[in-house]
């Protein structure tokens, strides 16, 4: 292996992202009972656990919209526990939450248009780079994203988030409602990132899909991770977890 060769399998290798100790909490109820979790640099980190198992929360406090009670979250080895959700965009992390993050009044022009004021890109380039991943939203340019399927939605949502060029992307339930068949069509979007070098993070209910996609697997469980490490070691421990979910 030559010295180019190493130093890229060693960034792959690295954390980017790393959980120490992290409490959270909603008011008085504590959600995340000190969880400590890592991601890899460049790979597809899924987060997988049964309703309440503290999932999307864990997104919120890497993302910055809820702050942690206890602990630390690390961005390359830096303490960003207490920068807040605008500054993380800024410095190349995006969040894609639960939902269709999109405005439904607007055509998908419109809506592409809106991440130029933020982005420092202009349209042309934006929709570039939203057309070449999801060719289909080429074709609905003029449509308002209202009345496009749901799958289409999602894939303007997740265009949304790649028009900024980001390094983290962190996907909270992309699969959510939609058929088989597009969600195929949006994790091989992720798998092309994570490819070219984007670290994404991706809460997910859809366990055997979610396998198959990852790089890196964390299981959770009422607020606490109890599994965590390549996919094919943690696949047999993930059905005590979502069984003994309910007990």
């Amino acid at each position: 292996m030559n010295a180019a060769t190493a130093e890229r399998a060693a960034a792959t290798d690295r954390a980017l992202i790393e959980l120490r100790g992290v409490r959270a909490a909603y008011g008085r109820v504590e959600v995340l009972h000190g969880v400590d979790l890592t991601v890899p640099a460049g790979k597809v980190t899924a987060v997988l656990g049964a309703n309440g198992a503290g999932k999307t929360t864990t997104l919120k406090v890497i993302g910055g919209l809820l702050a942690p009670t206890g602990g630390q979250v690390l961005v390359d080895g830096c303490d960003v526990s207490g920068v807040p959700p605008e500054r993380r965009s800024r410095a190349g992390m995006c969040l894609l939450p639960e939902g269709r993050a999109i405005f439904p009044n607007l055509t998908v022009r419109e809506n592409l248009l809106m991440d130029t004021y933020v982005g420092g890109r202009s349209l042309h380039e934006v929709e570039e780079i939203a057309y070449a991943r999801f060719p289909r939203l080429s074709e609905r340019r003029a449509q308002t994203a209202g009345t496009l399927s749901g799958g289409e939605q999602q894939m303007l949502a997740l265009a949304r988030t790649l028009t900024s060029g980001p390094e983290v992307i962190l996907l909270d339930e992309l699969s959510m409602g939609l058929a088989p068949v597009v969600v195929k069509e949006l994790f091989e979007v992720v798998a092309q990132l994570a490819a070219e070098g984007v670290t994404v993070v991706l809460v997910e209910q859809l366990v055997g899909a979610a396998l198959q996609l990852a790089d890196h697997v964390v299981a959770m469980s009422r607020g606490e991770v109890t599994l965590s490490g390549p996919p094919d070691e943690v696949a047999d421990g993930l059905s005590e977890i979502y069984l003994g979910a309910g007990r």
